[in-house]
């Protein structure tokens, strides 16, 4: 009788032991497929992987597409775009044309002439609270972040580097200058003709444009014209089509658009030799408590009326990961 309850118990231990294995074999795998906490070593550039990679991923991928818009492509050639904003600039080109005369289009020449551009995609999400990965995150040579995110007071978790930031009127911070560097590409994502008419009226110091905005964006916007790039709408078109499967002609109430999160990795794609995201992915569903952002409190309860849809965009950044054309610094 003893011998068959010491065998019982040995039985279920070794059961639980066997979970156990299983538990952490597939957390050990996750953590291989999503995280990747430390930077590749600088001597070595894998020239040529993230074109192959994005290939299987992207159909019909290429680097010939110019990252920002220039004003010879609409002063000079007659091509007119085959969409409206924004997957295209059909119906916009006179303010955008003057617009672009004002804006430069060009990388900067640190940029341009790098041999390996190792690039870091840097999210808002809560994930980077307390990561303390803003010495990693600086190493980068190419730090790309979205919208009006902070930077001053959290850089032990995200960094104080910022090459490129990526917005749209309504998340344009009032004071572009305060959480950027001197040199940092102020980089225009737009969304409706609107936003174009904002950022000409900003920039000529004309009377504001006031209506057409989900949310009153700044009226003050003290910029340098010079470090202002107007992103390719080609680059939102390549995120919703070929990554969330998206129609480019919607039914005008359904309307659903890549976040600007999705499109920043999108663009690097396209340009870094390298891609290392950071602070991406939402809080599960059923949690309706925590928060969505690094630095405020608003829940996933708040993206419930939006244009995006975070568990289809989830899906394609995992689908990233395993083909490993982006490593994660976080956990996503």
């Amino acid at each position: 009788m003893i011998n068959k309850s010491r065998g019982k118990i040995l039985g279920v231990l070794a059961l639980f032991l066997v979970m156990v294995w299983y538990s952490i074999y597939r957390e050990d795998r996750y953590i291989q497929l999503f995280y990747f906490p430390i930077q590749e070593n600088k001597t070595t550039c894998p020239l040529g992987e993230v074109q192959q990679k994005a290939a299987q991923l992207i159909a019909n991928y290429t680097r010939d597409h110019p990252l920002f818009l220039q004003l010879k492509d609409y002063f000079w050639v007659k091509t007119p775009s085959l969409y409206e904003l924004p997957y295209g600039t059909k119906g916009s080109e006179e303010v955008l044309l003057r617009l672009l005369s004002i804006t430069h289009y060009s990388l900067p020449e640190s940029i341009r002439s790098l041999k390996c551009r190792r690039c870091a995609v840097v999210g808002n999400g809560h994930r980077l609270r307390n990561s303390s990965m803003g010495e990693t995150i600086d190493t980068y040579d190419v730090v790309i972040r979205l919208n009006n995110a902070p930077v001053h007071g959290y850089e032990q978790d995200v960094g104080s580097k910022t090459t490129m930031r990526l917005f749209y009127p309504e998340s344009a911070h009032f004071d572009p200058r305060a959480e950027n560097n001197p040199d940092t590409l102020l980089v225009l994502v737009p969304f409706k003709p609107v936003d174009f008419q904002w950022m000409e009226a900003i920039l000529n110091d004309k009377k504001r444009v006031r209506k057409g905005f989900w949310k009153q964006p700044p009226l003050i916007w003290d910029a340098n014209p010079e470090h202002v790039r107007i992103l390719n709408p080609y680059y939102m078109e390549v995120t919703a089509a070929k990554l969330l499967n998206l129609s480019m002609k919607q039914p005008r109430k359904v309307k659903q658009k890549p976040t600007t999160g999705l499109l920043a990795i999108t663009l690097a794609l396209h340009f870094c030799d390298l891609v290392h995201i950071a602070g991406f992915g939402y809080p599960d569903s059923a949690d309706k408590k925590q928060t969505i952002h690094y630095y405020e409190q608003i829940t996933l309860k708040s993206m419930a009326a939006s244009e995006h849809n975070v568990s289809h965009e989830a899906v394609a950044i995992k689908r990233m990961l395993e083909l490993g054309l982006v490593r994660n610094l976080t956990y996503f």
